[in-house]
């Protein structure tokens, strides 16, 4: 089984219109659970994050990722809960 250290951190380097792009969509996404790309500046900043992603991460390239992903959902979910429910 694969565990994801808890404390294992990653930096990511975006800029500042970006940054509040994705603010604003996360904060509606949290209001309503339901992701919505309501235009191009969203898709952009969250198509910004996935290259930062992906040059910052090495494990989407794993042959394992599949147990790393899986491993990844049950650490964080088990670490933080779901976000949405009232119990959090």
């Amino acid at each position: 089984m694969t565990n994801i250290a808890p404390n294992e951190t990653v930096t990511l380097t975006i800029g500042k219109a970006e940054a509040l792009i994705l603010f604003e969509l996360l904060f509606d996404f949290y209001r309503q659970p339901a992701l919505e790309i309501k235009d191009d500046a969203q898709r952009l900043a969250l198509v910004r994050v996935h290259g930062a992603l992906e040059s910052t991460l090495v494990e989407p390239f794993s042959k394992d990722y599949g147990e790393i992903i899986s491993a990844a959902r049950r650490d964080l979910l088990q670490q933080w809960g779901d976000p949405l429910s009232p119990l959090s």
